[in-house]
């Protein structure tokens, strides 16, 4: 028996989530992708299998930190909101809604976009 690594968990989860998370054209999906250096924001609708827009912590020239994960959530709304997108289904891939997570769903949410 192989022993599950934190990613093969994660993906685990992932797959278990993504059954309920489904993008539509009223409201596309956000989803988030974390790694040691960086954090990748897509929002897509699911329907036409289309991603809308997607943006990264380079965008901002940021670091890898709590502090820009809540300023990519802003601009993120901001994005979202340019193309009369107000509300969103959270897609956080496997990861626990702490930390870098959590300040990007709160920066989205200060930035008035419905999660």
């Amino acid at each position: 028996m192989e022993k599950n690594s934190r990613n093969n968990l994660r993906q685990m989860r992932k797959k278990r989530v993504s059954i309920k998370n489904r993008g539509t054209a009223q409201r596309p999906r956000l989803s988030v992708f974390r790694s040691l250096k960086n954090i990748w924001v897509q929002v897509i609708n699911d329907e036409k299998g289309v991603t809308l827009f997607s943006t990264n912590l380079k965008v901002i020239k940021g670091k890898n930190d709590l502090k820009s994960a809540r300023l990519l959530g802003k601009l993120v709304a901001e994005k979202c909101l340019e193309k009369n997108i107000k509300a969103v289904v959270f897609d956080r891939s496997g990861y626990k809604y702490h930390g870098k997570i959590k300040e990007l769903a709160e920066g989205a949410r200060e930035g008035k976009l419905t999660l």
